[in-house]
């Protein structure tokens, strides 16, 4: 019997041996998948000269709170969609951080590269360039598992709530606003159109994003039969993105820069002029996320 038993331990510890190898390349296999991933989302931004500029003066505290609002995105970004399947919260957390040391990776061995980043420049520069870029990467990190196609076939994922939902807008909001933002043209374009112009724009982006949420199955909504129920998910996902948008879209401008020294109005304009792309985001978010 004690032999019988020793042969046991013996072949149990064998295969749990054996397991250790496979692990360690579905490991590595994942942080591949995360930097090809960082590098997708994170790409238009690398080559983009207004973000080196932005990186090279904006102020360390404002970097401060991109992260800190940065971290529950990402946790909540990997419970629905990480590159790893995830069991609690500790391993959401986890799969942040691993996501943001992952796009800081990414975005210093490129920017060097490119030669945007030199020994030479001031470390609260170099900090400021690889942080910033760092921002949209991590987002294509933790993601990157959902757009390799990696989940198996009748896999159940965790269905998000409404706070989720609204978490996946935000995420999808911000990750096109973050490709538009930091360039003049927004700008430009809201000085260049008259108000009714804004109007307009304002009603096409609650069309278009009413016209996603309502084509887009959310867990647990039945699709809308009267016009009560498409009022219901008109209010509670349209209108509320909607608003969630603004608000992105301002503290995107104010991140950037761009609401120093300019008035009400023209903020305005600008939000709203940004607001086109972050609401399609948003409204897509359960799509390109």
């Amino acid at each position: 019997m004690s032999s019988t038993a020793e042969a046991n331990r013996r072949q149990n510890g064998e295969r749990h041996e054996s397991d250790v190898p496979v692990r360690n390349q579905r490991f590595f296999i994942g942080l591949a998948r995360a930097f090809a991933g960082s590098l997708i989302f994170a790409l238009p931004m690398l080559m983009t000269m207004e973000m080196w500029w932005i990186g090279f003066y904006i102020d360390p505290w404002k970097l401060i709170l991109l992260l800190i609002i940065q971290v529950p995105l990402l946790i909540g970004l990997a419970r629905f969609g990480g590159f790893q399947h995830t069991a609690c919260l500790r391993d959401d957390v986890v799969d942040a951080f691993v996501a943001i040391a992952v796009a800081l990776v990414m975005a210093a061995s490129v920017l060097y590269l490119f030669k945007v980043l030199t020994p030479d420049m001031p470390p609260s520069e170099i900090i400021g360039k690889i942080a910033l870029q760092a921002f949209p990467g991590s987002f294509g990190a933790i993601l990157a598992r959902a757009q390799t196609g990696d989940k198996t076939v009748g896999e159940s994922d965790t269905d998000p709530s409404y706070p989720a939902e609204l978490l996946l807008m935000a995420a999808g909001a911000l990750f096109l606003g973050l490709n538009v933002a930091p360039t003049e043209e927004m700008i430009l374009i809201s000085y260049m159109m008259e108000p009714w112009r804004e109007i307009a724009l304002a009603l096409v982006s609650l069309l278009l994003m009413h016209a996603f949420v309502y084509s887009v199955d959310f867990p647990g909504e039945a699709q809308p039969r009267s016009w009560a129920e498409v009022a219901s998910l008109f209010v509670r996902f349209t209108v509320v993105g909607y608003v969630i948008v603004l608000i992105i879209c301002l503290y995107l401008l104010w991140t950037f820069g761009r609401t120093e020294g300019v008035g009400v109005e023209e903020v305005l304009s600008a939000c709203i002029v940004l607001g086109f792309p972050c609401a399609i985001g948003a409204a897509a978010a359960r799509i390109i996320l």
